[in-house]
């Protein structure tokens, strides 16, 4: 027979570990935050870690139990700019799309993110990422993907749909499509784009990416 307090026991367990991760993810994006607003006024360079603990109100004790070292906070911030762009591709796909238009949307996201920080915050965010990976590959530490990446979801959902060609390696897409969206921030926030936009410029790149790596011909 079903054990009444020991299911009751369970809830309870299961609530507090809810509750936990909550508080988890609650606490990180107060850091990140805090991080952030100095970062604008102060740069990164000239930000200490003792300085985001007084903005977040938090002991340093608490900050490094979820950042070993501030460039983690950097991490967490690229980490952020895709989830938000992950989401805008998630709404999307729940309705009739286009790849292309699912894609500008993603980076016009993304871009939109980008234009509320410094140039400086930008390119110091990409070479962390950068830097993040391969330490973790000089150590054999497998690499985080993210939930696969900003583009895998798409690519994915594209090919089952018929809307990328039967046999199309999306795993293998979606790393390089990321590539090209790290390289272009990092070169948006340089100014080597002139007038045109990130979207312009880093979605052109995607489409005639999927183009060459699908043999599909550009409109």
């Amino acid at each position: 027979m079903p054990n009444p307090s020991r299911n009751a026991e369970a809830d309870r367990g299961q609530r507090r570990a809810t509750f936990q991760r909550a508080n988890s993810r609650a606490t990180k994006r107060m850091l990140v935050q805090a991080a952030m607003a100095l970062w604008r006024t102060n740069g990164y360079s000239g930000t200490t870690v003792a300085q985001i603990c007084a903005a977040a109100g938090v002991s340093k004790a608490l900050f490094y139990f979820y950042f070993p070292r501030k460039e983690d906070v950097l991490f967490e911030v690229g980490v952020m700019s895709t989830r938000s762009a992950q989401r805008t591709i998630a709404t999307l796909l729940d309705r009739d799309y286009d790849v292309t238009a699912v894609i500008t949307a993603a980076l016009a996201e993304l871009e939109r993110s980008m234009a509320r920080n410094p140039p400086e915050l930008i390119v110091e965010t990409i070479l962390e990422g950068y830097r993040h990976e391969h330490r973790l590959l000089s150590t054999g530490e497998a690499t985080p993907d993210l939930d696969g990446g900003m583009f895998t979801a798409l690519f994915q959902r594209a090919l089952t749909d018929g809307k990328l060609p039967a046999g199309t390696d999306t795993d293998h897409l979606a790393y390089l499509a990321m590539m090209l969206v790290s390289e272009g921030a990092r070169h948006w926030a340089a100014g080597s784009f002139g007038a045109r936009s990130f979207v312009e410029v880093v979605g052109t790149d995607i489409t005639a990416l999927i183009a060459g790596s699908t043999g599909q011909r550009r409109p």
